[in-house]
């Protein structure tokens, strides 16, 4: 396994970050193909053998049982400050007004009850999940600023948003002495590279980490392409249809040439399209989600594969602009 700073931290992290929103119960949420405790558990403990270091859920996720999955994974086959802990807050946890959101009293909350999930003292990256138009962004910053005092979070990070956002977050936490964020978790693959036109080049001027999600698409870069779902995940996953349904015929393309470059090299499709955004300047540790083991075994063996610059140029070609997905 590699290790790369993350972003202009200190902290050294495994350059792939095992997702965990794969983990949780299939009756809690609205995950109905996560993988529950006793089949999550191969996944986690070959990660840990590959040498990933890194691993990432959030509080919403299968309506918290991600986190305690993950906590018990941890409790049983991990040294806790061997391994970097990553969660998220912002969608609803609760029914009432206040059980959602970025304000004050929600992250007070919210970073308790995620502590108390994966059984930790501390979380290493907390991030905004994503942008709250509701609150002040001052009172966000000002509250993660001080659960990192508090020795709850040991960094913190955002996640999907626009990029004169991060940016006005970004000149708010200096202006003001707060911590600043030291991530940046956004929608990037070779379906959806509008990541690439302000926010990677802001992360970079900036030194901040990027840790892109879906860098799978959602599955639909790892085989050729299909007009009809092929797994549980494919007919439920209501979030998928609504960032990749309208751009099919765009996306068929760029699979296609995906399909081609694979079958040049003898590979899999998802070690290349890995491959392409390992590589890519920028970004510091893709989160790699497993529902099986050849899952993850590709990611790892992604790592060692380098491509052509025609390659590259092969596989960019087919792409057209898209509308912007994934924000909320």
């Amino acid at each position: 396994m590699k290790y790369v700073n993350f972003g202009r931290t200190g902290l050294q992290v495994s350059k792939l970050c095992l997702g965990c929103m794969t983990f949780g119960d299939p009756q809690s949420g609205t995950h109905e193909w996560t993988l529950d405790e006793e089949h999550a558990r191969p996944i986690f403990q070959a990660a840990l053998e590959a040498g990933i270091n890194f691993f990432d859920t959030a509080n919403s996720y299968s309506a918290g049982t991600s986190e305690a999955i993950l906590g018990k994974m941890l409790k049983a086959f991990a040294r806790r400050d061997e391994v970097v802990i990553a969660t998220k807050v912002y969608w609803p946890m609760r029914g009432d007004p206040n059980g959602r959101g970025l304000s004050r009293k929600a992250i007070m909350t919210e970073v308790d009850a995620s502590l108390q999930r994966l059984g930790t003292d501390y979380i290493d990256l907390y991030q905004m999940h994503r942008w709250d138009n509701a609150t002040p962004i001052e009172e966000t910053l000002e509250a993660m600023h001080d659960i990192v005092k508090a020795g709850k979070v040991r960094y913190v990070g955002a996640s999907s948003m626009f990029a004169w956002q991060f940016s006005k977050a970004l000149y708010l936490a200096k202006m003001n002495a707060w911590t600043p964020f030291v991530s940046m978790q956004n929608h990037l693959n070779l379906l959806y590279r509008e990541e690439e036109r302000e926010m990677l080049g802001l992360c970079r001027d900036q030194g901040v980490a990027v840790m892109p999600w879906s860098p799978l698409a959602r599955g639909k870069l790892a085989r050729p392409w299909l007009d009809e779902p092929a797994t549980i995940r494919d007919q439920t996953d209501l979030f998928s249809k609504k960032i990749y349904s309208a751009t099919k015929k765009q996306d068929r393309s760029v699979v296609e040439a995906l399909g081609a470059v694979a079958e040049a090299r003898g590979l899999p499709y998802a070690q290349i399209a890995l491959a392409w955004l390992i590589h890519k300047p920028g970004v510091t540790t893709p989160i790699v989600g497993a529902s099986k083991l050849r899952h993850l075994q590709d990611a790892v063996a992604a790592l060692d594969v380098a491509l052509t610059a025609d390659e590259i140029a092969a596989l960019e070609e087919p792409y057209v602009p898209h509308a912007v997905a994934g924000f909320g």
